[in-house]
């Protein structure tokens, strides 16, 4: 039988799953894993994967992209990716009512975690919104038997400065959705930590 951990691609070459998702991870977005430096996580996928990242002109793709416009940097998706930011969601399945159950978040936390195992690299992790926060958290857990996190507001915690090994972990709010639209102040406020990020990895933003 199979093992779990290592699988045969073709010339009998072994692979373990760290190395085949970095493989998928370079097939599907053209970038090597080893160069991103900033992931984003956002809430949840979306319910048409047509309007997820990734995928041109789409609703969460433009949120994106406007954030970023907001905090100085004119850029498209492969754009963020090919200065080392990709973003990711936290739930993997589509929210089914407004507020996302905690089983539903825990049933995306292995894939998520496999997602960040990906990068080396990392130095900073924005967690947008709470059930980003949510999620990290019990993956932090998980491994350190610790919150990153505490419990808290956003607009009291973003203030302050914390930290996964040597990463720095900065919570902001949910970057997608109608409330961008109504919320004018939350654009602001991730526009900042967006600013604050880029300084962080040292990118000038024009």
């Amino acid at each position: 039988m199979e093992s779990n951990h290592v699988k045969m691609i073709s010339g009998g070459k072994c692979m373990d799953n760290n190395e085949i998702n970095a493989a998928w991870f370079i097939n599907k977005y053209h970038c090597n894993p080893e160069s991103i430096k900033v992931v984003m996580i956002n809430e949840v996928v979306p319910e048409d994967v047509k309007d997820d990242f990734y995928v041109p002109d789409s609703s969460y793709s433009q949120s994106i992209i406007g954030l970023f416009s907001n905090a100085g940097m004119l850029c498209n998706m492969q754009e963020l990716l090919e200065k080392g930011i990709y973003v990711c969601n936290a739930v993997k399945t589509p929210k089914e009512q407004s507020v996302i159950p905690i089983l539903q978040i825990k049933d995306s936390l292995d894939e998520l975690e496999a997602e960040l195992a990906l990068f080396d690299n990392l130095k900073v992790i924005m967690l947008m919104g709470d059930v980003a926060r949510k999620a990290f958290n019990m993956i932090a857990k998980k491994q350190t038997g610790k919150n990153v996190i505490p419990s808290g507001s956003t607009y009291k915690l973003r203030h302050n400065e914390y930290f996964y090994h040597d990463i720095r972990v900065m919570p902001s709010y949910i970057c997608t959705g109608g409330n961008l639209l109504i919320e004018k102040g939350k654009v602001s406020i991730i526009s900042e930590d967006i600013q604050l990020m880029l300084s962080i990895i040292g990118d000038c933003h024009e």
